[in-house]
């Protein structure tokens, strides 16, 4: 989307009042350097008491990638799924949303506190691909934490 007609809805998003202010890849297209880009405009239209959120998915693999720079941007919540499960019905290619135990890992490793478990959240990832009979797209369960 165009940072002109961003802007626009923004403008009519934040008119509105909400109590935050979400953007959202739900294709998994962008780049850290348009994540950041597109979080100054909110900003810039939200002003700096209004937070941001940001709904990540991983279809190319940059969401863990956008998700740093959405942190370094000043986003205060970033929207996951276990073990990346997910999708987007309006786009048949797009797959699940950034995994959560890898969030959580490379923010714990950044030493940027999640308030999240990332053993307990392993765990369930573990679960749900049993209950689920097949992997899921998270790196986190197959790769170990390091250091162990």
């Amino acid at each position: 989307m165009p940072l002109t007609r961003l802007r626009e809805v923004l403008a009519r998003v934040v008119d509105a009042g909400p109590d935050e202010l979400a953007l959202a890849d739900t294709i998994g297209v962008a780049v850290p350097a348009e994540i950041t880009e597109r979080l100054a405009a909110a900003r810039g239209v939200a002003g700096a008491d209004l937070p941001l959120r940001l709904h990540l998915h991983d279809t190319r693999h940059t969401g863990v990638a956008n998700a740093v720079a959405a942190v370094a941007a000043g986003v205060t919540t970033l929207d996951a799924s276990i073990g990346g499960t997910g999708g987007c019905p309006f786009a048949p290619q797009a797959t699940g949303n950034v995994a959560t135990e890898d969030l959580v890992y490379l923010f714990d490793r950044m030493g940027l506190d999640t308030g999240i478990d990332l053993a307990a959240t392993t765990g369930t990832v573990s679960w749900l691909e049993d209950r689920l009979g097949k992997p899921l797209p998270g790196a986190l369960l197959r790769a170990g934490a390091f250091p162990g």
